[in-house]
Parts: C-alpha cells; sequence; structure tokens
C-alpha cells in the first residue's frame, strides 16, 4: 500500500479540445492544469485522446472522393499529435511541476507513419513516469490506432498511490483488468471520448472496475458539440455530433463521490482517502483473499515478442539456408 500521502484533492476533467489544433489544445490543457491545481488538486485526468482530438469522423464514406477526404483527416490528426518526448510534452511536463500535480492525459501519439491512442503520466516534478497505448481500438478506430503490447499494462507507484489507467472498452478487457488490480492498482484513470450511447456503459464499466478492483477510478471524459468544429472540417457534416461527456470520481466500493456530470465542460473534484482501499479489501479483495489463487491464476506474456521474432526468422533462414545446400550438393551428385 503506499506510504506517502492518504488524502488528497483529484479532478476529473471533462472537456474539449481545440479541434485538430495541437498548440491551442496543449495551451488550454495548461491553462485547466492551473486551475484545478489552484482549487488543491494533487491529480488531474484529461479525456481520451485529448490532443489533439478524438478522431469522431466517420472512417468510410463508400467513395473515392469520400477516401480522400478521410485520409486528409487522418493526415491532419497525425500532424498535431505528439511524440513522447518531445517539446510539446515538455510544456505539459513544465505545468504539472509548475502546479506540483500528478497530470494523466490522453493523446494521440506518432511514431513514423503510425498512430497509437496513449495515456501519458506525468509525476508532481515535471518527469514522465510513462505511458500506456490502447491495447485494443474498437470497431472504427483500428483505421486510426495501432495496439499497444504487454509493456503497456502499467502501475506506477508514487506518493499519492499506485496510478494506472485504461481507454474506454479496454474496461471490458477482463484479464487485462486483473492484471492491472494485479499489479497492485490502487488508483484508476479512466479516459473516455465521450459517446452518447456509451453512456450507461461508461456509468457501469467505471463503477464495476472500482468494486472489483476495490480501487478509486477518476473518470474523465470528452464533451464536444458540433459549434466547437470549424466549418473548414470537411467531415462535419457527415459526423453525427453526440458527445455528451460523463465525467465523475467514484470510490473502492463503486459509489460516485462526485459527478457523473453530463452535456457541458466542467471539473468535478473530490477528495482521495487511499485508507478507503483497504476498508474495502475487508470484505473483497480480489488479489488476495477473494481471489482463489489454488485454482485460477492469470499470467501476462511479458516476453520480447520483436526478439522472439528476429530469432525466428534467423532460425528459419538457417534452415532455409541449409536445404539449399542439400539441393545443390544433390544437383552435383545427379550431374556426375
Amino acid at each position: 500500500m503506499n506510504n506517502g500521502e492518504t488524502k488528497y484533492i483529484a479532478a476529473a476533467v471533462q472537456t474539449a479540445p481545440v479541434f485538430l489544433n495541437k498548440d491551442e489544445t496543449i495551451g488550454k490543457v495548461i491553462s485547466l492544469i492551473e486551475e484545478t491545481s489552484a482549487e488543491g488538486a494533487s491529480l488531474i485526468v484529461f479525456p481520451e485522446a485529448m490532443v489533439p482530438g478524438y478522431p469522431y469522423w466517420p472512417k468510410d464514406l463508400g467513395s473515392i472522393e469520400g477516401r480522400k477526404l478521410v485520409i486528409d483527416a487522418y493526415t491532419e490528426l497525425h500532424a498535431n499529435s505528439v511524440e513522447i518526448p518531445d517539446d510539446d510534452t515538455e510544456k505539459l511536463c513544465m505545468a504539472a511541476k509548475k502546479a506540483g500535480s500528478y497530470v494523466i492525459i490522453g493523446v494521440n501519439e506518432k511514431e513514423g507513419g503510425t498512430l497509437y491512442n496513449t495515456i501519458l503520466y506525468i509525476d508532481s516534478s515535471g518527469e514522465v513516469l510513462g505511458k500506456h497505448r490502447k491495447l485494443m481500438s474498437i470497431d472504427s478506430e483500428k483505421c486510426i490506432w495501432a495496439n499497444g503490447g504487454a509493456e503497456d499494462l502499467r502501475v506506477f507507484e508514487t506518493e499519492i498511490g499506485n496510478l494506472g489507467g485504461f481507454f474506454c472498452y479496454e474496461h471490458h478487457l477482463t484479464l487485462a483488468k486483473y492484471a492491472m488490480y494485479q499489479k497492485g492498482e490502487q488508483i484508476h484513470a479512466g479516459l473516455w471520448a465521450g459517446h452518447g450511447f456509451v453512456k450507461p456503459t461508461m456509468d457501469f464499466a467505471s463503477r464495476q472496475y472500482a468494486f472489483e478492483g476495490q480501487v478509486f477510478v477518476i473518470a474523465s471524459s470528452g464533451y464536444i458539440n458540433e459549434s466547437m468544429i470549424p466549418d473548414s472540417f470537411p467531415l462535419k457534416k457527415n459526423t453525427l455530433w453526440d458527445f455528451p461527456g460523463g465525467s465523475g470520481i467514484i470510490n473502492p466500493r463503486g459509489e460516485y463521490i462526485a459527478g457523473p456530470v453530463y452535456d457541458h465542460e466542467d471539473i468535478v473534484y473530490a477528495e482521495i482517502d487511499t485508507n478507503l482501499i483497504l476498508r474495502a479489501k475487508a470484505a473483497i479483495d480480489s488479489t488476495g483473499h477473494f481471489s482463489r489463487p489454488d485454482i485460477l491464476r492469470l499470467e501476462i506474456n511479458e516476453r520480447d515478442t520483436s526478439v522472439e521474432s528476429e530469432d525466428k526468422i534467423g532460425s528459419l533462414q538457417e534452415s532455409i539456408d541449409k536445404l539449399n545446400t542439400r539441393i545443390m550438393s544433390l544437383e552435383d551428385k545427379l550431374e556426375s
């Protein structure tokens, strides 16, 4: 258990990006960090894909011209995404340091021509704790983001508790949830894009996660409406802008202690008392006395699959070389 602060204020920020504008969105985030820290927040959580926005638009319009517009949107999203680390993430780190607060934020992370949906963790001294790339995207998100790996199942030990986080429907990856509990997660950041059709799911998934793992959940959701989208965005009229949000803070018994809030930008605050985690575990300890490790066990594949693949390729090439040598030998014998 955490041996540092047992009580502090956390903030779940429900807000919209400056749509597909990295610089202005980061400026907005920095202002919100200043605002929430002035209210005493030691932990500040921002929504999924906050920088520079979630790809709300359709990924296929069923025409050649439509395909061009979709690729144009991807190209603009990529141009306004961040690398970790870079000058953009350094601005966020400096804001966290100035505030003396932990910051957890969703970003579009680029690596070459590939994008990842990434949670960036920054500590109160302005250092990057690490990141989490979304393990599995749903339906049309697969057209935008690549998948993370076992190394993205991360829990960070800090003075305010053991921090972890998931995006959206990752909260339905049953074994991944248990992996986080097993790694000692105490404070969970749930980052959502705020879809209207996900509204009930976000509620029960967040509460279940808290109750099942005996953790606090800081659920931060995006909120955006059509008036926030510039008319210059070519897919504006092809998109249903139904993103009401649903941010809140939930205790380890699965009860809201702040929020949820819908249909506007807002910040919700609540006191986190990590002693309540132990009180919840007195009844149900999902990785302890309530887990039955004598009959159930979770194994996490944390091997370096890239090295493993290189070894397999090397072994295959060696077999091919031996086969070619054997064929050449047989051909020589036939000729003689």
